[in-house]
C-alpha cells in the first residue's frame, strides 16, 4: 500500500500565531508573503460570519496547498511544471515553469503564489525534502499551538487518519472535488468574542 501523505490542522488548538507562515518563509527561503495563509474566520468583519451579536465567535485556519488527489494545477500546467509524486506531494519543477501562471486560475484554494522576480510559481511541498530524510514539515515542528499533524492518510492507524476521523475533520471546497490531503478537525468550543 502506497503512502498519501497529509496534514490535519486541529482548529481547536491553533491560535493563530502565525509561527508557521515564518517557519514557511524560513524553510523554502521566501522573501515575499509565504506559501502558508492563515484566516481569522467569524468576528466581526473577518472573513466569514461568525454568529451574530453579542454571540460572536471566532478561530484560525492555516490554509497551505492541499496536495490534492486530482490537483486541477497540474492539467493547466501546459509545461509540465507542477507534478505529484507517488506519496501525493503536489511540486513544481522550477527549471521547467515558464511563468504563464495558468495554474493560478484553477486552483480553487488560491494556494498556489507567483514569484514574479522569479517568474516561477512556488508553492506549499509539505517540505518533501524534509520528508525524505524522515523529518516533519517545518511548519508541524513549530506550530506553537501544537495544532499541526503530518502522516500517511492511507494508514487508517496513522496518528494523522485517528485524529480526522475521531473529530469529523473536513476539508476545505468539498464541492471541487479535488481530494484535498489536508483536514481540519472543527473547532469544539470556538473562541466567543465580547
Amino acid at each position: 500500500m502506497s503512502k498519501r501523505y497529509g496534514l490535519v490542522i486541529d482548529l481547536e488548538r491553533c491560535i493563530g500565531c502565525h509561527t508557521c507562515t515564518i517557519a514557511c518563509k524560513v524553510e523554502n527561503g521566501i522573501e515575499e508573503g509565504s506559501w502558508m495563509e492563515v484566516r481569522t474566520i467569524g468576528g466581526a468583519g473577518m472573513d466569514t460570519a461568525g454568529g451574530e451579536f453579542p454571540d460572536l465567535t471566532m478561530y484560525y485556519e492555516p490554509k497551505p496547498c492541499m496536495h490534492c488527489d486530482e490537483p486541477p494545477c497540474i492539467d493547466a500546467c501546459s509545461p509540465g511544471a507542477l507534478y505529484k509524486r507517488d506519496d501525493g506531494i503536489v511540486l513544481v519543477d522550477t527549471d521547467k515553469c515558464d511563468g504563464c501562471q495558468m495554474c493560478l486560475s484553477v486552483c480553487p484554494y488560491g494556494v498556489l503564489h507567483f514569484d514574479a522576480a522569479k517568474n516561477v510559481i512556488g508553492k506549499c511541498t509539505f517540505c518533501a525534502g524534509r520528508i525524505d530524510q524522515g523529518l516533519d514539515p517545518f511548519c508541524v515542528i513549530c506550530c506553537q499551538g501544537e495544532a499541526m499533524f503530518f502522516g500517511d492518510l492511507a494508514d487508517p492507524e496513522s496518528e494523522v487518519s485517528r485524529l480526522a476521523a475521531s473529530r469529523d475533520a473536513y476539508v476545505l471546497l468539498p464541492g471541487a472535488e479535488t481530494g484535498p490531503a489536508v483536514r481540519y478537525p472543527p473547532p469544539m468550543n470556538p473562541r466567543g468574542l465580547p
